[in-house]
């Protein structure tokens, strides 16, 4: 049910208007002053509130700047109520942070109209909200997993640039080899191990030319769940 705070100190006018409320199937509360409203409010979580702004100790205005200041209350619809239409009074409300006016005295029609169009205005604004914090929260989620993709890119050029360096050093040990030694067996031997090396860093080079297609997102998740298990059973199988 929805719930509307009225803070009034004329008892008789917030008796009507609980009365009222309660009439069109509204959960109504009543505060006799501004000190009492913004403590209600706080406390209660209203979906709506009505509040005079003439009133002894706290006005209207004062009301509203600290519910607005408190992040539990800042978004609750606010209609004030004023028993005149001055245009800098409106004006000051709505630099405030009111959403809505009624003008004392107002029908029964008026005060239903009002409030239904700030709740539904109020829900509108709500569910956008959680649209764009949907969406927030699917590019986070994006982003994560871009950074893993390229975590998991860097993790095996990492790899590939250690297992390149294997090679290279025995191709220069092979090239030194070559220049020093004689012909015959040795100098074939020297050959064939220059041979392999060099076949053996193309290959990773290979490697490493394919790894931007070869890691799509999909891949880079599957790798990155490989190593997980294989780090798991590294570390039981030390543990043991």
């Amino acid at each position: 049910m929805t719930k509307i705070l009225v803070i009034e100190d004329e008892k008789s006018v917030r008796y009507n208007l609980v009365e009222m409320l309660i009439a069109e199937e509204f959960a109504a509360i009543g505060a006799p002053n501004g000190r009492v409203g913004v403590d209600l409010a706080k406390k209660e979580q209203p979906n709506l509130i009505i509040c005079d702004i003439m009133m002894p100790q706290m006005d209207g205005y004062s009301v509203l700047i600290e519910l607005r200041e408190d992040p539990n209350t800042a978004k609750i619809p606010f209609i004030f109520l004023t028993a005149k239409a001055d245009r800098s009074d409106l004006r000051l409300g709505m630099e405030l942070g009111a959403d809505d006016y009624l003008t004392k005295p107002f029908t029964r029609d008026e005060l239903v109209a009002a409030i239904a169009i700030r709740l539904e205005k109020h829900a509108a604004m709500l569910q956008e909200y959680q649209t764009e914090q949907r969406r927030t929260q699917a590019l986070q989620k994006q982003m994560q997993e871009l950074r893993q993709i390229l975590d998991t890119k860097e993790d095996l050029l990492q790899k590939l640039s250690q297992e390149l360096r294997d090679p290279l050093s025995n191709i220069n040990m092979a090239i030194h080899m070559l220049k020093n030694s004689p012909e015959g067996e040795a100098r074939e031997r020297y050959l064939q191990v220059l041979q392999q090396e060099c076949a053996r860093e193309i290959a990773l080079l290979n490697q490493v030319s394919n790894l931007q297609n070869f890691l799509s997102p999909e891949n880079a998740r599957l790798l990155r769940k490989l190593n997980l298990i294989n780090r798991k059973n590294n570390e039981e199988n030390s543990s043991n």
